[in-house]
């Protein structure tokens, strides 16, 4: 055997082998997930029927004081469906948005008080947050919002109507809510993952997401920072296209667009505040570019672009906390090499 027929041997060995160590890997993932997500199906199966009967309770609570209450809504706005979307669809999540981030601001701005700000991912930065840097994503976020979030809800309304009535005198029952709202996380989850990990494709990158990424350590405000196209593509059309798609009512529209603002905002907004979700995992996207593309992880897990966050110090932070003492705290940072 001449050393060329060697040479080729080892590499076609190394090459198979890689090839199987990837499948092998996938289809470890694949596996995962499958444990992952089964196992919460079963959990819901068992505990699903007790939990929803105690929420549909209060969801039909006072003599159905919800369907009343959309009633009396309904007909103080009859034959003006359109002004009603609106209001659910624009008002609605414009202000859950920004009450939020308005409250966030004053944080950030200031730097104080300091039982909040010692919650802060990454303690070195926006301390407090640079005034010039913020007016002008103010500027941006303003115009994503005026300009490309506004045509694209009213184009929903038309589609929707296309469907059907989705400013209707009936309330979807509470258990149809739930499995619209679990609909529209999963496809949010899809269409906001392999949009998001597009955007990261070096010709793509430099000309439209490197703008998000301007803010390696983010605050709430700027989840809607972004290039016009990707504001399109990555941020609204992965919210809106589910309740198109399903025809659904303007209340769970209007609910689900409200979650995905302040969803997206805690992901962003640089505290690991106690009793909310941990924004760890979208802090380190920022703080590291290549990992964590999803909302939920899932997919993350699935094509390991989560490998160096699970082997990092703020994946052991990546949970809920439910003491008052911070988790930078609880779960200090390695000390540094010579220290």
């Amino acid at each position: 055997m001449t050393v060329e027929t060697r040479v080729s041997d080892m590499r076609g060995a190394a090459s198979t082998s890689s090839r199987q160590e990837g499948l092998g890997g996938l289809w470890d993932s694949v596996k995962k997930a499958a444990v992952v997500i089964g196992s919460g199906i079963l959990f819901l199966a068992a505990f699903g029927n007790s939990l929803t009967w105690h929420l549909q309770r209060f969801w039909g609570a006072s003599g159905d004081f919800w369907q009343n209450l959309w009633t009396k809504v309904y007909v103080a706005f009859e034959g003006h469906d359109a002004a009603l979307f609106y209001m659910g669809t624009m008002l609605l999540p414009t202000l859950a948005f920004w009450v939020s981030n308005g409250l966030l601001l004053l944080v950030d701005t200031t730097g104080k008080p300091s039982f909040i700000t010692r919650y802060r991912i990454q303690m070195d930065k926006n301390n407090p947050v640079d005034p010039a840097k913020l007016r002008h994503a103010l500027k941006t976020i303003m115009f994503n919002q005026v300009f490309i979030s506004g045509p694209m809800v009213v184009a929903v309304y038309y589609l929707m109507n296309l469907r059907g009535n989705p400013c209707g005198p009936e309330l979807p029952t509470f258990h149809w809510a739930l499995v619209e709202l679990a609909f529209f996380s999963i496809l949010e989850e899809i269409l906001f993952y392999y949009s998001h990990r597009l955007f990261h494709h070096p010709s793509l990158y430099k000309h439209f997401h490197k703008q998000h990424h301007e803010w390696t350590a983010p605050i709430g405000v700027v989840a809607i920072y972004a290039h016009p196209l990707e504001h399109v593509i990555s941020n609204t059309f992965p919210v809106v296209i589910g309740p198109v798609l399903l025809g659904s009512h303007i209340s769970t529209t209007s609910m689900w667009y409200c979650l995905a603002l302040i969803s997206t905002t805690i992901s962003h907004c640089g505290y690991h505040l106690p009793f909310l979700p941990s924004p760890e995992f979208h802090d380190f996207h920022h703080l590291r570019f290549n990992q964590c593309f999803g909302v939920f992880g899932v997919l993350d897990r699935l094509h390991g672009t989560d490998t160096k966050f699970r082997q990092s110090k703020q994946y052991e932070r990546h949970t809920v906390l439910t003491s008052l003492t911070p988790l930078n705290e609880s779960i200090p940072d390695s000390p540094k090499k010579g220290q």
